[in-house]
């Protein structure tokens, strides 16, 4: 793992005398490795900000190229380039999308987890055992012991020195001799605590050599190890992140190429030849005009069968080249007067089928409104009449206003049409669908399948037209939701259909 094994760094440490060289090659070979952690997480993270903003630039660009029109029914919606490159846009969207995707795994997976697990690395690199032993070391008071053994070994001699001394007294000399004795017990006692550090020290250098050294090298080729397998899975993950969403991105790129293929030239050309038909009638041939009768005006003003011809040959005639000539922009009218003839025609049969939608809704709102004025009526409890009033008020001048724009444009339409008739198919005759009675619903059609089934809460007579009554506990079949009235209607097993007021029932929708 280090490049040497445990037991021949244990020898060296032996034949040292702390062997701190090896140590350090160790530490400093973790310690590597860890900054190569942090260079590696420096580098997703860059990489991950690079994702960002080209997630970023890319959307900007859809959407600057993707400006919301008012509608959809603008003129160049129509055309297959113009959608295509509207769903390219969409497409490119959703590219920058997974580009964010891509940012934010790596974020989360590499950078973010990388970082926490090299704190732990770190954290658990820390050993106290070097320090401990150099702490024990540093108590070892040697100097003490021998500074402590050469006083005792002067205080010997200038005993003896005194004793010999002819001059000197007996209170001299016993006080040299008690000073020589109690300087060599200190030196006994310095002996006995050197020789007691010793041993400890000894005793922990041993412990730390042939016991804790070999464990915290084990530990720390275990950290290494694991931190080599940690980061070659952070190498691992940088490909897979982007691999992850590559089907995705191929869908995206296929949507792109899909929208190229449904581009369809020859229809775009119909569409634009359809919009802008015109039904103007083709000119006819020009007249010759003779100018030559001018040089025998007088003469030809005497004779009786000479046609006559007009006196300036000169004047300006009408520029039969419409097609080509430049005009001035029409004004634009209510009636559509200004467009062509035949986008007159479809411009008037649009307006007046968007009056008939209009109209219908409005005269349906107004025979809910009149059933539930009628319903209120016979049962107060249900509401106040007087409280529609104002709506139903609202409704009556909505239609008679939309009465009055569809008199206005069906006329220009017909005048307008080639054959003078309203004959679009798929617009419906309004006085049809205006004057229909409620009751026209259950005419002349199949039975709806039912939609679920509803639990009357309470009785209902059911004596207005188009109502059915019900018992509090009857079980009937939905068979049409409310649609924003407060009626809903229903079904029973014999085949009888009416409204009922929604807030009497639970109603249960089948899934």
């Amino acid at each position: 793992m280090f490049g040497i094994s445990l037991c021949f760094v244990f020898s060296l440490f032996v034949l040292c005398s702390f062997h701190q060289d090896q140590y350090d090659i160790i530490e400093k070979h973790t310690q590597s490795g860890l900054e190569l952690v942090e260079k590696y997480v420096k580098f997703a993270k860059e990489r991950t900000e690079i994702e960002q903003n080209y997630a970023k630039q890319l959307r900007n660009l859809s959407k600057k190229y993707n400006q919301k029109r008012s509608s959809k029914d603008e003129p160049e919606c129509r055309f297959s380039s113009y959608q295509a490159f509207l769903d390219i846009l969409t497409e490119m969207n959703d590219y920058a999308g997974q580009r964010e995707l891509i940012a934010e795994n790596l974020m989360m997976n590499i950078c973010i987890d990388l970082t926490k697990y090299l704190q732990d690395l770190k954290q658990e690199r820390k050993t106290k055992a070097q320090q401990s032993l150099e702490s024990t070391y540093k108590q070892l008071d040697s100097k003490r012991f021998e500074r402590e053994w050469r006083e005792a070994e002067r205080a010997a001699q200038y005993a003896e020195k005194t004793d010999q001394d002819i001059n000197a007294t007996k209170a001299d000399v016993e006080k040299a001799k008690q000073q020589a004795h109690m300087r060599a017990h200190v030196a006994d006692e310095c002996k006995n605590d050197y020789a007691a550090q010793l041993q400890k020290y000894n005793k922990e250098q041993n412990q730390f050599y042939f016991s804790d050294m070999p464990l915290i090298f084990n530990k720390l080729q275990d950290l290494d190890e694991r931190r080599i397998q940690k980061l070659a899975q952070g190498y691992v993950l940088f490909s897979d992140t982007e691999k992850h969403v590559m089907p995705i991105i191929g869908k995206c790129l296929e949507g792109i190429t899909k929208a190229g293929t449904n581009v369809n030239e020859k229809n775009d050309s119909m569409i634009v030849i359809e919009q802008n038909k015109s039904g103007f009638e083709r000119p006819g041939d020009l007249e010759f005009e003779d100018y030559s009768q001018g040089i025998n005006r007088a003469s030809s003003d005497s004779s009786l069968g000479t046609p006559k011809v007009s006196l300036d040959p000169w004047k300006k005639k009408t520029n039969n080249f419409w097609l080509f000539s430049k005009r001035s922009k029409p004004t634009v009218t209510e009636d559509f007067a200004h467009l062509p003839p035949e986008q007159r025609r479809k411009r008037l049969q649009q307006k007046l089928d968007e009056i008939c939608k209009e109209l219908q809704k409005e005269v349906d709102q107004s025979e809910a409104l009149g059933k539930m004025k009628d319903v209120y009526e016979k049962n107060p409890q249900m509401g106040d009449p007087a409280s529609l009033a104002s709506q139903i008020n609202q409704t009556s001048q909505n239609i008679e206003r939309l009465r009055g724009e569809q008199s206005k444009y069906e006329p220009v339409y017909f005048l307008s049409s080639p054959d003078g008739a309203y004959s679009d198919e798929s617009t419906p005759d309004p006085s049809q669908a205006i004057y229909a009675e409620f009751d026209d619903d259950f005419e002349d059609e199949d039975l709806a399948a039912p939609i679920g089934k509803c639990t009357a809460m309470y009785n209902f007579p059911g004596a207005s037209e188009g109502t059915i009554a019900m018992q509090e506990g009857e079980v009937l079949a939905v068979v049409e939701e409310d649609k924003g009235d407060g009626w809903t209607r229903v079904r029973r097993n014999n085949g009888d259909e009416g409204y009922i007021p929604t807030s009497y029932v639970t109603i249960t929708l089948n899934k």
